[in-house]
């Protein structure tokens, strides 16, 4: 598959991997992305997982015919993009392979070779010429490993970005980038938010005419709309006006007085997504965390403490550092509601969390006499002018 004429994708789509990182579920795979820039000299960009060795292997040796790369660029060590970084060296023995300092020093912790002869260490905009092209490296420290660097061609105006704007999805899937861009960025990039920011900054320096990630597809068309998500992302500001109502019910009723109240607030004019903890994958709802700029929690007491399943979506939250949404809390419990408490307890260590008043409380089931409660939650939840 060409990208332009002279820079071709050598990558391989995973079909079969269930979960991501061993945690993410990928209903429609994954695609690891490696491209070879043609030149006098060539210049391979990252290799892939070794699930995709023998694909991403053939298509190099596909590409290249009989020649050997003069560069392995190396922008990101984490295995779904390095693993073959041992092959390449053995196969290529006179190709120097560029990468950062930091890289550089965490090499050996992956191959059991010494590459140290053969490694050439760029710095901040420092420029390597192929002949017509010219790569110019840029840092991008913790977006999302401390070693990441991201390239930028500039006769082609073509951004190498690394994990940057990639997505979840195979490309044979053929899915729109937004599909699963914001659930990959969230869950993945998400708690560097500012170290995306300073990549933005310098990325606004360039003239790009196509952005070619790790995973996912090649973007050459409204490349500003992807730069806008990312700015938004990183930023930790909503996308849209709108209410996340995340439940987590044991036997029921605790869901039921949710789909009570998002009805409630719909009556009012609220857009409101209702997610189900209990059977929801905790990457889709911090997917919706991000996305939204309230939400409302909505948790049983479980053995003197929180449901669960709540407790392990706001340490997800916590982890991914999101900011600056107003919530509210609806707790449910039998003889000693604790939810809201422990709930609190978790939202006051992160930072920019607004709990409302007042929380509602119901003991078993909501009642009649929970209306006046649940009408002034929905008040205080209301959208800022």
């Amino acid at each position: 598959m060409e990208v332009t004429g002279t820079v071709k994708y050598i990558g391989a789509d995973d079909l079969t991997l269930d979960l991501f990182e061993s945690q993410y579920p990928i209903p429609h795979g994954v695609s690891y992305n490696s491209y070879v820039i043609l030149d006098e000299k060539i210049a391979v960009m990252d290799t892939v997982d070794k699930r995709a060795s023998e694909q991403w292997q053939k298509n190099l040796k596909e590409v290249l015919g009989d020649q050997e790369p003069a560069y392995l660029i190396v922008s990101h060590l984490e295995p779904d993009h390095a693993a073959n970084i041992g092959w390449f060296a053995s196969e290529y023995p006179k190709t120097t392979i560029v990468c950062s300092a930091k890289a550089k020093g965490m090499l050996p912790q992956f191959f059991d070779i010494d590459l140290s002869e053969r490694i050439q260490v760029v710095a901040e905009a420092e420029e390597l010429s192929l002949g017509s092209h010219t790569l110019q490296f840029f840092m991008a420290p913790m977006v999302h490993w401390p070693e990441v660097m991201v390239t930028y061609e500039s006769s082609e105006k073509t951004l190498f970005t690394a994990d940057g704007f990639g997505t979840f999805g195979a490309l044979s899937k053929d899915l729109p980038w937004i599909t699963e861009a914001r659930r990959y960025y969230t869950n993945i990039v998400g708690k560097y938010g500012p170290s995306v920011q300073q990549l933005l900054k310098k990325a606004a320096t360039l003239d790009i005419a196509r952005i070619a990630p790790l995973h996912g597809p090649v973007l050459t068309e409204n490349l500003g709309d992807y730069i806008e998500k990312y700015q938004k992302w990183s930023s930790y500001t909503p996308e849209e006006s709108g209410i996340l109502l995340a439940y987590a019910s044991i036997h029921g009723n605790t869901k039921e007085a949710a789909e009570y109240f998002a009805d409630l607030l719909k009556a009012a004019g609220e857009n409101v997504e209702l997610l189900d903890l209990t059977r929801t994958h905790a990457s889709y709802a911090i997917e919706k965390a991000f996305m939204y700029d309230r939400m409302i929690l909505a948790a049983a007491t479980y053995d003197g403490g929180l449901f669960p399943p709540m407790e392990d979506f706001l340490h997800h939250l916590k982890a991914k550092g999101l900011t600056g949404r107003k919530i509210g809390l609806i707790e449910n419990g039998s003889w000693g509601p604790l939810a809201a408490k422990k709930m609190r307890e978790i939202l006051e260590t992160m930072k920019g969390m607004e709990v409302v008043e007042p929380q509602v409380t119901i003991r078993s089931t909501r009642k009649e006499a929970d209306t006046k409660a649940f009408e002034a939650l929905a008040e205080a939840m209301k959208a800022e002018a």
